[in-house]
């Protein structure tokens, strides 16, 4: 998985990317080809 910067070119990678928001960060999800996994953020303190 990356840590990405920027996910505008992460969201353009492959058309099953899909761009999820979780524990306050920004993920892309990728079924069919799962290297192009992104995450992006800090997550907060629980």
């Amino acid at each position: 998985m990356q840590v990405l910067s920027s996910l505008a070119a992460a969201k353009k990678r492959h058309r099953d990317c899909k761009i999820v928001r979780r524990y306050g960060r920004v993920f892309v999800i990728c079924k069919s080809n799962p290297r192009f996994k992104a995450v992006q953020g800090k997550s907060k303190k629980r």
